[in-house]
């Protein structure tokens, strides 16, 4: 054994010279070891920095997810509320338009019974001026036409005519339809006879 010990601590002796050469000194092999633990905080740093960029990337997978689901909600919601507008928008305008017809129905009844003409005509002018009212509450306005110059973006011309004089040329001479706008949009074209 004494010569296996021997034998190891001359092989233990080599290595040692090996790494450690006669022209090193202390110093080198100190600032070797402190290039060695340079580079392992550094190592330590970049680790820590990955895990930092992991831990940021989460969150906003995170915050990117409840975004998305939050946003998907949101349109749902307000598509449901389109359909529950959509429904119940009309109901509104019906129930103003019953008024009218309980009158169209009192002037039918009206008219059956009385033989005062003059009466049924003016029943039937306050029904419809009462319906025009109406009408202008809910922004729908007609479409003026007649000797008005010929606008294809307001006039439907459904046929020409001599004019009857020279002020009427390239104007409406009669309005066969009236048109309407609804708050400004045009919402059905006034059907019309232009002179030429």
């Amino acid at each position: 054994m004494t010569k296996d010990k021997s034998k190891l601590d001359k092989e233990d002796l080599e290595a040692k010279e090996a790494v450690t050469p006669e022209n090193d000194t202390v110093e080198e092999v100190n600032a070797t070891e402190e290039k060695v633990e340079d580079l392992k905080t550094e190592e330590e740093k970049k680790a820590d920095e990955i895990e930092a960029l992991r831990n940021q990337l989460n969150e906003t997978n995170d915050k990117y997810m409840r975004l998305s689901a939050e946003f998907d909600n949101y349109r749902k919601r307000t598509l449901k509320e389109k359909m529950e507008l959509t429904k119940s928008a009309g109901e509104k305008i019906l129930l103003n338009v019953l008024p009218v017809m309980d009158n169209f129905e009192r002037a039918l009844k009206s008219v059956d019974e009385s033989n005062d003409i003059k009466g049924v005509k003016e029943g039937i002018h306050l029904i419809y001026t009462n319906f025009k009212d109406f009408m202008i509450q809910q922004g729908v306005k007609e479409i003026e036409a007649t000797n008005q110059a010929f606008d294809t973006d307001l006039h439907e011309a459904i046929t020409k005519i001599p004019a009857p004089s020279k002020k009427l040329k390239g104007k409406v001479v009669d309005c066969v339809e009236k048109g309407y706008f609804l708050n400004d949009k045009v919402i059905r074209f006034s059907k019309v006879v232009v002179g030429e």
